[in-house]
């Protein structure tokens, strides 16, 4: 299985440490959010240059507020730092408290702007010439193409029917966030896959809150506890209702040993290609994480 973590620290060191060790523990990726450092990008090529297979991948960085040529610029002088392949740009619309709320931008028309940027952004990370005139995004890059040291493959974070059509259209796939096996099945696996006809397969990077713990009970409150926020958000909210989740303690993936098994292993049979988890501890902290840590560890090793 390919099985992945969340990535972050608060420092650049403590970062690069857990990717090290990540790396050695036979994991195949880890997905740093946006937040992470103030920008993930600056310490994912340190993490990058100190590791040689582990993917690095953002899960996932906001569109509004980076022309799509200077998000194309970033990963390419990431992926140059890094020495090496491996960097995975995953991208998506943010939502309009974000957006409009705290950047005071425009996101009425999140598809049309999803799909001109993309057009923009996978073209340049692909060392084309890009003239496009859009309604929400433009660029002229004719004579001012980027050069990559190695690809860069590009996945939507996208739910939504439209978003799943320019994700299979246009890039690697999609990465998901409080999407249970359900919804990957009924919804989201077969509308991304249609939309890819004729390309070659699209991955589906699913993340969820996950920790091994007896109590399942006990793990859905703290899980209810600390990403109740979700629920709120729209976006997040259609997908939880399509995978009949109240909400997202009910998506997070919580249980014993063999309880996580199978769920992580019903999200494959789903359709997912990958698992980004999201550890959480309940109880004692160290016990819990050392607990979850070691079934994804020997789960990654299958």
């Amino acid at each position: 299985m390919r099985i992945g973590l969340s990535g972050g620290g608060t420092t650049v060191d403590r970062i690069i440490q857990q990717a090290t060790g990540a790396e050695a523990d036979g994991f195949s990726s880890l997905w740093f959010a946006s937040g992470v450092t103030g920008d993930p990008l600056v310490a994912m090529a340190m993490a990058g240059r100190a590791t040689t297979t582990i993917e690095l991948g953002t899960s996932v960085l906001q569109t509004y507020p980076c022309h799509p040529v200077l998000m194309a610029n970033r990963a390419a002088a990431v992926v140059s730092a890094m020495g090496r392949g491996g960097l995975t740009l995953g991208v998506g619309p943010s939502h309009v408290p974000v957006i409009e709320g705290l950047y005071g931008l425009d996101a009425t028309r999140p598809g049309q702007h999803t799909e001109e940027y993309l057009r923009i952004l996978v073209g340049a990370l692909r060392g084309e010439a890009v003239e496009l005139t859009g309604s929400e995004v433009s660029a002229h890059t004719t004579g001012r193409t980027i050069e990559l040291a190695a690809p860069v493959p590009v996945l939507l974070s996208a739910l939504a029917p439209r978003l799943l059509r320019i994700a299979g259209e246009l890039t690697d796939g999609t990465i998901t966030w409080m999407a249970n096996a359900r919804a990957i099945e009924q919804h989201i696996a077969p509308r991304l896959r249609r939309a890819a006809a004729g390309r070659p397969e699209p991955r589906i990077v699913v993340g969820l809150p996950l920790a091994v713990h007896d109590d399942v009970e006990e793990a859905r409150r703290e899980a209810a506890a600390q990403y109740s926020f979700y629920g709120q958000l729209p976006n997040y909210r259609r997908i939880l209702d399509i995978g009949g989740a109240d909400g997202p303690a009910e998506a997070a993936i919580v249980g014993d040993e063999k309880t996580v098994t199978a769920q992580i292993t019903a999200l494959f049979e789903a359709g997912a290609t990958d698992l980004w988890a999201a550890p959480f501890p309940v109880g004692d902290r160290a016990t819990s994480r050392a607990r979850t840590r070691a079934l994804l560890q020997e789960l990654a090793a299958d």
